[in-house]
């Protein structure tokens, strides 16, 4: 339901139908679900798809309580899918100028849902939106250079706030920080970026660069299309330790591991508790690569794509899986795999 004071501008009732309708057009599995919008009795609403998995941005804030955020191998997939959606609305000549983590619908299998499309663009057109309370064209600690100056708008403001967005799932806070909209809007217009590294020193170069390329102030560096983000995180492929999230660090304070879990030991009577390495730790000395077989750049063993050029590192010649470097068998056919560290 919209607040009443918008069904008492005609003009406002006027605009909303005809997006609503436009969006009501959308059909992607990453987007909400708009099933009828309507006035009745000096309301207007809007029906859609039910998704009662919570949003990102409680996702988000419920690790931030424990100091934690997303692991990238969890929110790489989340994004890629995003990025799909917003490609596809895109293309439906769809922007949806207010993307931000409350935005974001999760269903029960983790699957991100976009929502609100349309809405603010009909609020940009309502000349006193910025004094009715509730109303905005946008998300300040979300929003483009461009949205910030008023300009014109396309679907690369739209690859901004989600590179904002990524930024803050992988970090723990958005990439500016500020009191009130002056301040967080000439952030955006005229500061860089602190990289995220600086926050999260566990984010992979190939990640953070893919970030501070959405978040570039001209529309032009960026990317040009949602999709070519989409394929750059897919590329990216992280296959970080599982069971365990990024930790975020303190301004001014030094980057701790987290510690190794506890398990019970049943060798003992009592059960005694003593600690085990959640992961294999790597050798100080030499990090075992593989040369990708097309630009020979060195990937991680856990890499299905070069992070350089894209091609398949370990792919079947038998079957066509594609496969990590350092898999020795096909995971779909099982046949041998010919593949050894450069």
């Amino acid at each position: 339901m919209l607040p009443p004071w918008y069904a008492a501008d005609r003009n406002f009732v006027e605009r909303f139908n005809l997006e609503a309708k436009l969006v009501a057009r959308l059909s992607h599995p990453n987007i909400v679900t708009v099933h009828d919008a309507s006035e009745q009795n000096g309301h207007l609403y809007i029906v859609m798809q039910l998704v009662d998995g919570g949003t990102l941005k409680q996702r988000i804030d419920q690790l931030h309580v424990q100091r934690r955020v997303l692991d990238a191998v969890e929110a790489v997939p989340i994004f890629v899918q995003l990025a799909d959606a917003l490609h596809y609305a895109h293309e439906q000549g769809v922007v949806h100028r207010d993307v931000k983590p409350v935005n974001v619908l999760m269903d029960r299998s983790g699957r991100p849902i976009l929502s609100d499309f349309g809405i603010a663009k009909v609020l940009a057109g309502t000349k006193d939106h910025l004094t009715r309370p509730g109303a905005g064209v946008g998300t300040p600690e979300y929003m483009s250079p461009e949205q910030c100056l008023g300009g014109a708008v396309d679907g690369r403001a739209d690859i901004y706030a989600l590179g904002a967005m990524l930024f803050e799932a992988l970090t723990g806070q958005t990439p500016f920080l500020g009191e009130n909209y002056p301040a967080l809007a000439h952030s955006h217009i005229y500061e860089p970026p602190p990289r995220p590294s600086t926050l999260n020193p566990t984010i992979p170069p190939v990640l953070e660069q893919i970030i501070l390329t959405a978040l570039m102030k001209n529309p032009i560096q960026r990317y040009q299309q949602a999709s070519d983000m989409a394929q750059a995180l897919e590329l990216t492929q992280p296959r970080l330790h599982t069971g365990h999230h990024m930790v975020i660090r303190p301004q001014g304070q030094p980057f701790v591991a987290p510690a190794p879990p506890l398990e019970r030991s049943t060798e003992t009577p009592g059960y005694e508790v003593v600690p085990r390495p959640a992961y294999p730790q790597p050798s100080p000395y030499r990090a075992e690569t593989y040369a990708c077989p097309h630009c020979q750049q060195p990937n991680r063993p856990q890499m299905r794509f070069c992070t350089r050029c894209g091609y398949p590192m370990n792919q079947c010649a038998t079957c066509g899986g594609q496969n990590t470097a350092n898999n020795l068998f096909c995971t779909r056919c099982g046949r041998s795999l010919s593949r050894y560290p450069g």
